[in-house]
């Protein structure tokens, strides 16, 4: 797609700072500069997010995103990581092009990644009924 920042950083038109890359995935450090390391894994080909990405795309990024993650704890010092994914408007996706983030955790960075959430109204039978796929 001609105005995805991500497309045109798989293109070659911007640059970015290359992690690791094969035929179908790249992978870069995000531009924030937030936490050591902080990595975004996208697939070369345009998928807006994880609801309308092909299974194939998807476990091609997947299996990045776990080489990746093991990298970083075997050979970078991390001792963890977190992944991290927004797919959709109202789940605060910013830039309509998969992306998974790897944010490489380290003993004593004292980083806060998961958002504090207020308790839910409903019982989790009721929720069950909504969601359940049976």
């Amino acid at each position: 797609m001609e105005d995805c920042i991500f497309c045109k950083i798989v293109a070659g038109k911007m640059p970015c700072y290359k992690i690791y890359e094969d035929d179908f995935v790249l992978a870069f450090l995000d531009i924030s500069n937030d936490g050591n390391g902080h990595t975004l894994v996208i697939p070369k080909k345009h998928c807006e997010n994880i609801l309308d990405c092909d299974d194939k795309t998807l476990t091609k990024v997947f299996e990045a995103v776990k080489k990746i993650s093991l990298h970083y704890v075997q050979n970078c010092g991390a001792t963890g990581v977190n992944l991290l994914n927004a797919s959709g408007k109202d789940a605060e996706q910013s830039v309509f092009h998969l992306h998974i983030h790897i944010l490489p955790r380290f003993k004593g960075d004292n980083l806060k990644v998961f958002p504090s959430l207020e308790k839910n109204q409903q019982t989790l039978q009721e929720i069950q009924e909504k969601l359940k796929m049976m």
